[in-house]
C-alpha cells in the first residue's frame, strides 16, 4: 500500500480524541480506516473496510483519488467464496464505485486481473451478483484502454446473452456496455457474430423513446447496419424498422440522430432493396421535423435520406397526384438550398394531412393529434403539436 501508515494512524488518533458531540470520522481518518481493514487478514475487517469503501465513493470524487490504493486488495477479494458470498457482492460494488468517474482507477481495476472474476459472475445464477457485474463492465467499458482488453477476453457473448434473457436493469446495462465496446473495431466484429439485433430491438420496442436507452440501442444499431448481416437482422425483425423511426420521432436529439443515420445507411447500401421498407413505416414526418429542429448531422442526413426516398426507378408522370412519391420529390425540389424553416414547417404539416387522407395506417396513428378542421387550421397550430411529440 502506497498510503503513509503513519498518517493513516494519526489521522485514526485524531478521530478517536475528538469531542464525543462529533462521532464521526473525518473524511480523511475514514480514507484511512478503510485502507487499513482491507488489508486485513480478517475476512469479516475486509468486508467492512469494502463496504466502508462503497460508501465512501459513492458521491465523492476525492475519495475514490484516495482510496486507490484499495483497488488490488478489493480484486482479491473476488476471487474468493462463491456466487452467494457476501465477499463478492460488497467487493464488486466498492470497485465499482471506485471506478465511477476515474479514468486511473478504471485502468488499474483491469490491470489487477478484475475481469476474470466479473466475467465469471456474468455466469452466475445469482442474478444481482449478475446485475452488479453488468454494471461494471459497463463502468470499466468506458475506458477507451480497457475497450480491447474486454472484447478480447471473451464478455461480449456474455452481454449480449444476458440482453436476451438478463432481469431488465442488467439487460439496459449490457446494451450500454456494448455500445460502449464498439467504438473499437475488432469488438464490433465480434458483437455481429453474437447476432444481437434481435434482442437490441426488443429492448428498444420496450424502453421509452427519449431515455438514454434508446440512445445506446440505436447507436449500437447504426453500427451494425453498416454491414450486411446487421442490415437484413434489422430488416427481418418484426417492427425492427419502425422501433428505429418511432425513437427518430420522439428521442432525444442525439437518440434521432443515431436512428436517421441508422436509416439512411439502410437505404445507401441498397435503396432499391430498402427503400420501401422505410417508407412503409411512415418515415417522412419525422425527417421532415427533423429538417427543422435536429442537430446540424440530423438535418444533413434527414435531407440526404429524403433525396434517396424520392428517387424512383420509373418516370415521374406515372406518379398519381397524392401519392406519397409524389409528395416527396416535391417536398425535396423546395427544401435544396437555403430554405426557410417556416417553408419546411408548413411541408411537414402539409405531408401529415395528406398521409392521414391516404390512411396509411402508421401515418395516421402518429398524425392524429396535428388532423386539421375543414376550415384548415393554421400551419403554426399543426407544426406545434407535431414538434412537441
Amino acid at each position: 500500500m502506497n498510503y503513509p501508515p503513519s498518517s493513516c494512524s494519526s489521522a485514526l488518533t485524531h478521530s478517536t480524541s475528538s469531542s464525543n458531540t462529533d462521532t464521526s470520522p473525518s473524511p480523511s481518518a475514514a480514507v484511512c480506516r478503510a485502507l487499513l481493514l482491507i488489508q486485513s487478514d480478517d475476512l469479516s475487517l475486509k468486508i467492512e473496510a469494502a463496504k466502508e469503501i462503497r460508501r465512501l465513493t459513492k458521491t465523492s470524487q476525492r475519495c475514490r483519488r484516495q482510496l486507490a490504493d484499495a483497488v488490488k486488495p478489493l480484486v482479491c477479494m473476488l476471487r474468493v467464496g462463491d456466487d452467494d458470498s457476501v465477499e463478492n457482492e460488497s467487493a464488486l460494488l466498492a470497485l465499482l464505485n471506485l471506478a465511477v468517474k476515474d479514468e486511473t482507477n478504471k485502468i488499474s481495476i483491469v490491470k489487477a486481473g478484475a475481469l476474470e472474476s466479473i466475467i465469471s459472475f456474468l455466469q452466475s445464477q445469482n442474478s444481482i451478483l449478475q446485475e452488479y457485474a453488468t454494471a461494471a463492465l459497463l463502468t470499466l467499458s468506458a475506458s477507451t484502454n480497457n475497450k480491447p482488453v474486454i472484447g478480447a477476453c471473451g464478455a461480449i457473448p456474455l452481454l449480449v446473452e444476458i440482453l436476451r434473457n438478463g432481469i431488465t436493469q442488467a439487460k439496459v446495462d449490457a446494451v450500454m456496455a456494448l455500445s460502449n465496446l464498439s467504438t473499437h473495431s475488432d469488438n464490433l466484429d465480434i458483437i455481429l457474430k453474437t447476432n444481437p439485433i434481435p434482442s437490441i430491438v426488443s429492448l428498444l420496442k420496450t424502453c421509452k423513446k427519449s431515455t438514454k436507452t434508446a440512445e445506446k440501442c440505436c447507436a449500437l444499431i447504426e453500427s451494425l447496419v453498416g454491414f450486411d448481416e446487421g442490415r437484413i437482422a434489422l430488416t427481418s425483425e418484426e417492427g425492427g424498422i419502425l422501433a428505429v423511426i418511432e425513437v427518430l420521432e420522439n428521442g432525444s436529439l442525439q437518440s434521432r440522430e443515431h436512428a436517421v443515420g441508422a436509416l439512411l445507411t439502410l437505404c445507401q447500401s441498397d435503396r432499391c432493396k430498402y427503400r420501401e421498407p422505410i417508407l412503409r413505416e411512415g418515415v417522412i414526418p419525422g425527417l421532415l421535423e427533423l429538417t427543422v429542429q435536429g442537430t446540424p448531422k440530423s438535418q444533413l442526413k434527414a435531407q440526404t435520406l429524403l433525396r434517396l426516398l424520392r428517387d424512383t426507378p420509373y418516370p415521374r408522370s406515372e406518379l398519381q397526384p397524392d401519392t406519397l412519391e409524389n409528395i416527396v420529390c416535391n417536398i425535396i425540389s423546395q427544401i435544396d438550398g437555403d430554405e426557410q424553416s417556416g417553408k419546411a414547417k408548413k411541408m411537414l404539416a402539409e405531408m401529415v394531412q395528406v398521409s392521414m387522407e391516404q390512411s396509411l395506417r402508421h401515418l395516421q396513428q402518429r398524425a392524429l393529434v396535428c388532423t386539421p378542421t375543414p376550415n384548415d387550421l393554421p400551419i403554426s397550430s399543426c407544426t406545434s403539436e407535431v414538434s412537441s411529440k
